[in-house]
């Protein structure tokens, strides 16, 4: 398994600084980490960085709560790629979905979708599973399958609860196989990421992907 080729090596912490942004550039590069995934603020930057190298830089869009209006999201998606990134990490409208406002959220998520693959970019749903019932959760599954988008992701890593083996064995049987999954939210270990790979997830969105690999590395099974 290459365990560090399935890490999206991400810093989005409000407080995060251009030096930051320069080190988790370098440690991704160091470590074979196919994307780094920053704040919207930060792309240009790290487009710039990583212009020479293989790493794709993804960031978010209408993080965290992913209540902004649509046609925001639609632009920051717009601006994103303007300034060079390659993945979209959008969120849906939570509020939306616990209102029960199906139309609305299929409409949200189809916006965030054709924007970007528009441009011929990667969209990754964010779901926010930790606030939602499962009966919700399956919704979601059937619209993004609908839409074919071509990631959903487990959580933002900021509300509620995080990725778990249970909810991404759930994403994958209720979800098209050709849709991936990307598990994110409080993942610090080799042991949860390698559970998570196997439970059907396909990326694995981390702060501490060094620490990660570096376990991998000394020979933790």
């Amino acid at each position: 398994m290459n365990l560090a080729g399935m890490i999206d090596h991400t810093i989005l912490k409000p407080d995060c600084t251009i030096e930051d942004i320069k080190t988790l550039c370098e440690e991704a590069i160091t470590f074979g980490f196919p994307a780094v995934c920053v704040p919207p603020y930060f792309v240009r930057e790290a487009v710039r960085l990583l212009k020479d190298s293989p790493v794709k830089v993804a960031t978010v869009i209408g993080f965290p709560y992913g209540y902004s209006a649509t046609p925001a999201k639609v632009e920051e998606i717009k601006r994103a790629i303007d300034e060079g990134v390659d993945e979209l990490d959008g969120v849906v409208n939570i509020c939306s979905v616990k209102e029960g406002k199906w139309n609305f959220v299929k409409n949200d998520i189809e916006s965030m979708m054709l924007a970007t693959h528009s441009r011929g970019k990667t969209l990754k749903v964010i779901i926010e599973t930790g606030l939602h019932t499962q009966e919700d959760i399956l919704k979601l599954c059937n619209i993004c399958g609908d839409l074919k988008v071509d990631y959903v992701k487990t959580s933002t890593g900021v509300n509620a609860e995080g990725a778990s083996v249970e909810i991404v064995r759930f994403l994958r049987e209720n979800l098209p196989s050709d849709i991936k999954i990307k598990a994110s939210g409080g993942i610090r270990t080799i042991e949860q990421a390698k559970a998570l790979i196997e439970a059907g997830a396909a990326r694995i969105g981390t702060s501490a992907g060094v620490k990660i690999v570096g376990a991998l590395s000394s020979g933790a099974q």
